[in-house]
């Protein structure tokens, strides 16, 4: 083939062409396939048949790009002004604490790279081709365009194809469409629409779908990332790479920090210059810019999300990106796959037609548990003669059966056939046994065209036929109906269409059954046996049906301001219908429903204005789900997607936190940044509880190191400006800046999670980590230290006994016994020990872990005043009791001023 020939093979909507010009196109021969000498050439044409990745970044430079933040950048700059002035172990220090955080958030992106080679696995199998007339089975990835690939019960499918023939066939594709059940294909569909949906596409089989049922060949029209599951490795590529909320507020506020200290820095420079030498103007503005940077904050945020994803997987919910955590804390919107994440992915029978009469039917999924009803009494099927024919002719005109595998029933077979077994099963008729005593002789498999499939038993009075199809397929066959008790009635056509009209706007798929008794010589069924004469049984009506826990967590998300939507693949009525159910609705209390075609047709304008209307998108494509997920994104939303699937990948990936269910697919995993073990939507709401408490946690850190930073940054702002020797060393910042806040700043990751959290509306989207409240907290708090420090320090220092090391590490102890009072005023500690002596019966929250950060604390400080070692090292001087007793009473004031800042800045 030349390169014009491919490109324009590459271009075609095969659903829309006959096959005689296919296979003009492609070259190839519809009975004999293609010659073996062709396959080289088209091989070396087109590629193997997997899945390729676009070349990325090299290591190293991934590596240097994560340093590439503002408050990473101010801390490399600081060690690398302190290794100017020959202070290599604090400049070693400093880096240190980039390079850690430069690695975590490295192994991070490394890890979500790993999604194409997941898609690669997908589509990799054997396939059995006819070659030059032979047939032969070959490697999925030596697959050309052109090559006739032969489809049987159990396979995958290796490539995109357009089928030829087909006989019975079905295929799941709910890995790629979203549809709950399997499809049926018809290889008579000889063109289709262009517009037509990919879930409707009859005509073609899509790489990843597994065959589940019947016979086909079909031509190969696309191989590796030309298929639509290539297109979705694509569009996981193409991904615009979005920054968490997290990280877009944690570098709002490192750049908004860097001015401050860029400016205090040289405004000290600036006075310094002015009444010292240039080298001793540099050496004060080099302690603020250490004091003002908060060393140890990195860490602190490292250790309160790891916090949070230990939690998390407690509730069955494994994050695999750290901001993760929080992000979901955020999230605004919840976009949910249907098929498997909300529903349970098993057809069920709830609803029976027989008689006159509609039963109930409990239960979920294949699960043998469950009853049936009438007027929600449990009644016995073999007491109603119509009820127990029907629920026989449901398992005996039926070619699949159930299995147990590990510990669970799953269906051999197609999922609505499995359904008909399990309500039999619940009223007691085993199939095996129903088939030794009503053995078949022949049968009529489902083919699209009549819409039915018939079987021949011999019963124990007489030989019968047992038909099932759609209910206009049977009604035109029947001439009579059985009523109640088990005989024979008039046909009520009108009352029954108006049952069946009822159930599908309830979006169940309906089922109808009729039998009809033939000679007892007879030992074949053949369509004229069925053209008439039947006698109506009655309707099953069955669904995928919603997970009980999956609608409780809707209504958690719903009462927590999240907004719920539904994105799926499965056809509007059903979706709209299991919507209802759930309680999904709008800000409006409706639950309006878009279809992908309508979709199609939008302006971006009028696309996003849909999305945040809409609760229900149905038989949406790929490419569609991304956009859903862009336009809510364009809204000013924080989204969090789920899905299972190969087609949710690209949604997943772009979603500001992407949810993956455990049983998916190993695309949808690694695209995601969370990952769900029980499948269950639920622990979503439990998720987000975990996540808003994380971000409260972390507010909390920052609230708690920065007045330490302001304070210093005060001290030596005013000491600069009073012509006054630092109270404060910029070893001695580092000291206060790495050990003692992170030792006393990690408690605050354990913290507990407050009641309401999911009774609150989600925080707004652009709240930046320091709002008006917050900065004023700061600046109180800020103010006080700086007065605790410098007041300490002149203190002693002119006191008899004191001298200029005792004086600095007494205003060290000071601030740091002030900073105890302040930790636990901040923390959940305090007002749980008021409420426990008001009488409260609740348990004390957060004791042990502030407890130990506190403890920890003052004994390094014990040892910053008391040993040798760290005197030489840090210029501290060895303290009295008494002198201990002076730093105490200095910072008991902190009390009083952290429950002033706490009345307008609530910390919990």
């Amino acid at each position: 083939m030349t390169a014009t020939a491919i490109k324009n093979a590459q271009e075609h909507q095969w659903h829309n062409l006959p096959e005689d010009k296919i296979g003009h196109i492609l070259a190839t021969d519809r009975e004999k396939g293609l010659e073996e000498v062709e396959i080289p050439q088209r091989l070396r044409e087109y590629g193997l048949n997997e899945l390729t990745a676009k070349e990325g970044k090299p290591v190293w430079l991934k590596f240097i790009l994560q340093f590439n933040q503002p408050l990473l950048i101010i801390l490399v700059c600081a060690g690398a002004i302190k290794a100017l002035l020959g202070e290599w172990i604090n400049a070693s220090v400093i880096w240190g604490v980039t390079t850690t955080n430069a690695i975590i958030s490295f192994t991070q992106e490394s890890q979500a790279e790993s999604a194409i080679a997941a898609l690669a696995s997908a589509i990799r199998t054997e396939a059995t081709v006819i070659r030059g007339g032979k047939k032969l089975k070959v490697p999925s990835q030596e697959l050309v365009p052109g090559d006739l690939v032969l489809l049987t019960s159990g396979d995958k499918v290796p490539a995109d194809l357009r089928l030829i023939k087909t006989r019975d066939l079905q295929i799941d594709e709910s890995g790629l469409t979203g549809e709950s059940v399997a499809v049926e294909k018809d290889a008579e569909e000889a063109t289709l629409p262009p517009e037509t949906p990919l879930a409707e596409r009859l005509n073609m089989a899509y790489a990843g779908g597994f065959v589940t049922f019947g016979q086909g060949s079909g031509i190969v029209v696309a191989t590796g990332n030309k298929t639509e599951t290539g297109k979705i490795s694509q569009l996981i590529e193409q991904r615009v790479d979005l920054t968490t909320p997290l990280t877009r507020k944690f570098n709002q506020f490192s750049q908004n920090w860097l001015y401050f200290v860029l400016l205090a820095a040289t405004l000290t420079f600036a006075i310094g210059l002015g009444r010292y030498t240039f080298q001793d103007a540099v050496e004060p503005a080099i302690a603020l810019i250490v004091g003002a940077i908060p060393e140890g904050l990195p860490a602190v945020i490292t250790v309160t999300l790891a916090v949070g994803v230990a939690r998390m997987a407690k509730r069955n919910a494994i994050v695999r990106k750290l901001p993760a955590v929080e992000t979901l804390g955020g999230a605004t919107v919840v976009c949910s796959d249907k098929t498997g994440t909300l529903t349970e992915n098993q057809m069920t029978v709830q609803e029976i037609y027989a008689g006159g009469e509609t039963y109930n039917v409990t239960g979920g999924g294949y699960n043998l548990e469950g009853e049936i009803q009438h007027k929600q009494t449990p009644i016995n099927a073999k007491d109603l003669p119509v009820l127990a024919e029907l629920l026989l002719a449901g398992v005996l005109c039926n070619d699949s059966h159930l299995e147990q595998k590990n510990g669970n029933w799953v269906v051999i077979g197609d999922p609505t056939e499995g359904a008909l077994i399990t309500v039999a099963n619940k009223a007691g008729l085993i199939q095996q046994a129903a088939e030794r005593m009503n053995p078949r002789f022949d049968s009529i498999p489902f083919e699209s065209q009549f819409q039915y499939m018939a079987t021949l038993h011999q019963t124990r009075h007489a030989k019968v036929i047992y038909v099932k199809g759609s209910a206009e397929a049977i009604l035109k066959r029947c001439s009579a109906a059985f009523n109640k008790d088990g005989k024979i009635t008039t046909l009520d056509v009108e009352a029954i269409n108006q049952r069946v009209d009822q159930m599908a706007k309830q979006g169940l798929r309906v089922l109808a059954f009729a039998k009809k008794k033939v000679a007892e010589s007879q030992d074949k069924v053949d369509h004229s046996d069925i053209e008439s004469g039947l006698a109506f049984i009655g309707l099953q009506a069955m669904i995928d049906p919603p997970r009980p826990e999956a609608i409780a967590a809707v209504h958690a998300c719903q009462a927590a301001g999240i907004q719920v939507k539904m994105i799926t693949g499965d056809h509007i009525t059903t979706a709209q219908a299991i919507a209802r159910r759930m309680g999904f609705r709008n800000q409006n209390k409706k639950v309006v429903a878009y279809t992908g075609a309508q979709l199609a047709k939008m302006t971006p304008n009028k696309l996003a204005n849909a999305v945040e209307e809409g609760v229900v998108f149905a038989r949406v494509a790929p490419e569609q789900k991304l956009r859903i997920v862009e336009a809510l994104q364009s809204k000013g939303e924080i989204v969090a997607m789920t899905g299972d699937g190969v087609n949710d990948a690209p949604a997943l990936k772009q979603a500001d936190i992407g949810i993956a269910m455990g049983s998916g697919t190993e695309v949808s995993k690694e695209a995601a940044d969370m990952l769900l073990t029980d499948d269950n939507f639920a622990s979503i709401a439990a998720a987000v509880e975990e996540g808003r408490s994380v971000y409260k946690n972390l507010i909390k850190a920052i609230c708690f190191i920065l007045p330490v930073n302001g304070g210093e940054s005060m001290t030596i702002l005013i000491s600069t400006l009073l012509g006054r020797d630092l109270p404060i060393l910029s070893l001695q910042i580092l000291w206060l800046n790495m050990l003692n806040s992170i030792t006393m700043t990690v408690p605050l990751s354990f913290e507990p999670k407050s009641s309401g959290l999911m009774k609150q509306p989600p925080r707004p989207v652009n709240e930046p980590f320091l709002t008006p409240n917050r900065i004023k907290r700061i600046l109180a708090i800020s103010l006080y230290n700086w007065t605790l420090i410098f007041g300490m320090f002149e203190f002693v220092r002119q006191a008899p006994w004191g001298s200029t090391e005792l004086a600095r590490t007494m205003a060290i102890q000071a601030l740091v016994m002030g900073r105890i009072f302040y930790l636990m005023s901040i923390s959940q500690l305090m007002p749980s020990l008021i409420a426990k002596f008001q009488g409260s019966q609740e348990k004390v929250s957060g004791a042990p872990a502030l407890a130990g950060g506190i403890i920890v604390a003052v004994i390094l400080q014990i040892i910053f005043a008391n040993s040798q070692f760290i005197n030489n090292i840090f210029q501290t001087a060895p303290m009295t009791l008494d002198q201990w007793i002076i730093c105490f009473l200095a910072s008991l004031p902190m009390m009083a001023i952290a429950a002033s800042v706490n009345r307008f800045d609530p910390p919990n």
